[in-house]
C-alpha cells in the first residue's frame, strides 16, 4: 500500500511539478505522512521524503526536534565509589537528529554554511548555559552529549543516502525508532549546487503518542502528583493482591 502511494505521488509530481519547478523553484519536497503515532505496540516506523529537483546538485535531507534541555555529568571516583561531580547544562539541544545526503563524498560547502544549516552532527549549534565556561569544557561535554545520543538511537553519527530516481526525482527513507521522543520534528531539504544552497524547503513532522497510552503519558504531565499517588497505591494493591493468592496455594 505505501509502496503504491509512493508510486502514484512520484509520477504526479513527474507530471505537474516540472513547469512550477522551473518558473519557481528548484527544489520541491514532502513526507509521505506528517504524523507518526506512537501506541502501545509502536516497534518503530520508516517516514519517506521524496521530492523533484530542477537543474541537478546535491539532495540534502535534516531532521530534527524536538529541542531541550540536557544535563551532561562527568563521574568521578571519590573514596573508591563512582560519583557525579562536574555538570553541563546544554540548551536548545535536539532530541532526534538524522541527516542523509546524495552526496557520498561530501559536500560542496564552506564551514559556515555547513553550521548554519547543522549539517553532521558536529555541526549541531546546541550551547552551553554556563557563561564561563571554558572552550575545552564544553567541547568535552558536548562530545560525551553526543555520544550518549549516538548509543541510544537517537542521533546518527554517518550520513544516510538519498536516492535519486532518474535525472530529477528523489527519495530518503527516515528511520523512526521505538523510543523515539514525542513533540513536533523539522525536517529541511536543501539542494546544494556549485558550493552553495540554492534551494530548501522545510517540513513539519509530529510524534504524538495515541490511545491509552497517551491518555496516561497526558495525566501524568497534567497531574503529576495524583499521578504519583495513584502509581504507589496500583503498586500497593497489586503487592498485596499477589500475597494473598500466594497465600491460598
Amino acid at each position: 500500500m505505501m509502496l503504491r502511494r509512493l508510486v502514484l505521488t512520484l509520477i504526479a509530481l513527474a507530471i505537474t511539478v516540472p513547469n512550477a519547478v522551473r518558473a519557481d523553484e528548484p527544489l520541491i519536497a514532502d513526507l509521505d505522512d506528517h504524523l507518526v503515532a506512537i501506541t502501545a505496540g509502536f516497534t518503530g516506523t520508516e517516514i519517506l521524503v521524496f521530492g523533484s529537483i530542477e537543474g541537478g546538485g546535491e539532495v540534502v535531507v535534516i531532521v530534527h526536534g524536538p529541542n531541550e534541555d540536557v544535563v551532561v555529568r562527568r563521574k568521578d571516583r571519590v573514596a573508591g565509589i563512582w560519583m557525579n561531580q562536574e555538570a553541563v547544562t546544554f540548551e536548545a539541544v535536539p532530541a532526534f537528529y538524522h541527516v542523509a545526503t546524495t552526496a557520498r563524498d561530501g559536500l560542496d560547502l564552506p564551514a559556515s554554511a555547513m553550521r548554519r544549516h547543522q549539517i553532521g552532527v558536529q555541526n549541531l549549534r546546541f550551547r552551553p548555559m554556563q557563561e564561563d565556561l571554558l572552550p575545552e569544557t564544553e567541547d568535552a561535554f558536548g562530545a560525551a552529549l553526543i555520544r550518549r545520543k549516538i548509543a541510544v538511537g537517537h542521533y546518527t553519527e554517518n550520513a544516510g543516502l538519498v536516492e535519486r530516481r532518474g535525472g530529477r526525482l528523489f527519495r530518503a527513507s527516515i528511520l523512526i525508532p521505538t523510543n523515539v521522543p514525542v513533540g513536533t520534528y523539522t525536517i529541511e531539504t536543501l539542494l546544494v549546487r556549485d558550493g552553495e544552497v540554492v534551494g530548501a524547503q522545510t517540513t513539519p513532522l509530529f510524534v504524538n503518542k495515541e490511545g491509552f497510552g497517551a491518555q496516561v503519558y497526558r495525566a501524568a504531565h497534567l497531574y503529576p502528583a495524583y499521578y504519583g499517588i495513584a502509581a504507589v497505591l496500583i503498586a500497593a494493591l497489586a503487592g498485596f493482591l499477589a500475597n494473598w493468592a500466594f497465600r491460598k496455594i
